[in-house]
């Protein structure tokens, strides 16, 4: 069934040049120290961002390009992952039209290709993974979610328990003995509130705590270095801010919809939010009176992204205590994001890193992949880029950045990945 993003009139598209063109002018990266880190035996442990889950599925040519394979791939570490063939574990976007722009949900699925690796994964993302399930979660049955009737069939694919076993990602961690550890969970106890509108709840603070404190007292006791991440604020990515944006730009600047308390109102476009979702609802004529609005769940309104804003400025500074407490190092992923999201509103409209722009826009700005909340490839490589920085800093090393420019953007086509070149349109102006 066809997701058409954008609504009411036609969208122009232009992405910059990526990865296609010639760049024999680049020169090779330095040979890597670093410092007192040990990459040998390196694990990433966290959820869809780690895992390098792109356009609402996990598949093998997004995930070679999640940032953790991308540093240890800048770091010479060899490190495995729970590959699954093109097109993924089913339900990829994929870009079906360029004029008009729309993306439909590929039903077809890929296969496992290493389900039978003898030892525990490097990459222990999961996609959809708590903090809770950290220490608590062995498959789909014993998931954060499974308690809401929502059995996770990731859990099953990357830690692949079989005969009774019960080994979480932390026990996996451990059993690895790993010499190095990126830790960064967290974001979806925010996220599904914000991808339904308010309607799944944030993760309570008392219990965000003591899953946090948990899981950093069980990292500790391995004795290993620790990177972990913070959370990202879902209110400045495309997921939230593409519709919206883009009904300002045709001079509609409120629409009605449902809020979270129940009531029906007219929504200002500068003060409330609208999901990828609502587009589908906007070109069925839902929005244009208050006897026909949007649905809750594709709404967030002011006071449901007061929540969002609180809960991860509150959730980060606790990370970054606890990590303090323990020596971790903290790293700021973030304030990253902020950044790109700061620029998108000036007059540059993006960052230029590599000879790219980059900017937090739907589809153009190259940081998101087609679900509007997951990175590209190159949205993954700033997250490495960003990693990186903080292990050089905290670790006496001088691992070398990750050149964008050598990076694909990987949007996929359904005919087959997505060429940058094939789209060529006027850019426009984004408001947000």
């Amino acid at each position: 069934m066809k997701k058409y993003l954008l609504i009411y009139l036609l969208l122009f598209v232009v992405v910059f040049v990526t990865g296609c063109e010639d760049r024999t002018d680049i020169a090779a990266p330095a040979a890597p120290s670093t410092g007192s880190a040990n990459f040998t035996r390196f694990v990433a442990v966290g959820n869809s961002l780690t895992a390098g889950y792109q356009s609402s599925s996990l598949y093998q040519s997004a995930q070679e390009y999640s940032y953790a394979k991308l540093i240890a791939d800048q770091v010479g570490a060899k490190f495995e992952y729970p590959a699954y063939s093109d097109p993924g574990t089913g339900g990829r976007l994929e870009v079906v039209s360029l004029t008009p722009f729309a993306t439909a949900s590929n039903p077809a699925k890929g296969v496992p290709l290493n389900l039978n690796y003898a030892a525990p994964y490097n990459n222990l993302g999961i996609p959809g993974a708590f903090l809770y399930d950290f220490l608590n979660a062995y498959d789909s049955t014993t998931c954060f979610t499974a308690a809401a009737g929502v059995r996770n069939p990731m859990f099953n694919l990357v830690l692949r328990n079989q005969g009774g076993t019960q080994l979480t990602q932390f026990l996996q961690l451990k059993a690895q003995s790993p010499t190095f550890v990126i830790f960064w969970l967290g974001n979806n106890d925010v996220l599904g509130y914000a991808a339904s509108g308010g309607v799944a709840p944030i993760t309570p603070q008392p219990l965000f705590s003591t899953f946090l404190k948990a899981s950093f007292d069980s990292l500790a006791s391995l004795g290993v270095p620790v990177v972990v991440g913070n959370l990202i604020d879902v209110t400045v990515t495309p997921l939230v801010t593409t519709v919206g944006g883009q009904l300002r730009q045709q001079g509609i600047n409120a629409v009605f919809g449902v809020k979270g308390d129940g009531s029906v109102a007219l929504l200002d476009l500068t003060q409330n939010l609208l999901t990828l979702n609502a587009s589908a609802e906007l070109a069925a004529g839902k929005g244009t009176s208050p006897s026909n609005p949007l649905s809750n769940n594709v709404v967030l309104d002011n006071a449901e992204i007061v929540a969002i804003k609180t809960a991860v400025g509150t959730y980060n500074a606790q990370i970054q205590a606890e990590a303090a407490a323990r020596n971790f190092v903290y790293t700021d992923i973030n304030a990253e994001f902020l950044k790109f999201a700061a620029a998108t509103q000036s007059a540059a409209g993006g960052i230029v890193i590599d000879g790219l722009k980059f900017s937090v826009i739907y589809l153009t700005g190259g940081l998101f992949s087609l679900d509007g909340v997951h990175p590209s490839n190159q949205g993954a490589a700033v997250i490495a880029n960003t990693f990186i920085s903080s292990i050089n800093a905290a670790y006496g090393a001088s691992i070398p950045k990750i050149n964008l420019a050598t990076i694909p953007s990987g949007l996929p086509l359904k005919t087959g990945p997505i060429s940058i070149k094939d789209i060529k349109a006027p850019e426009f102006k984004y408001i947000f």
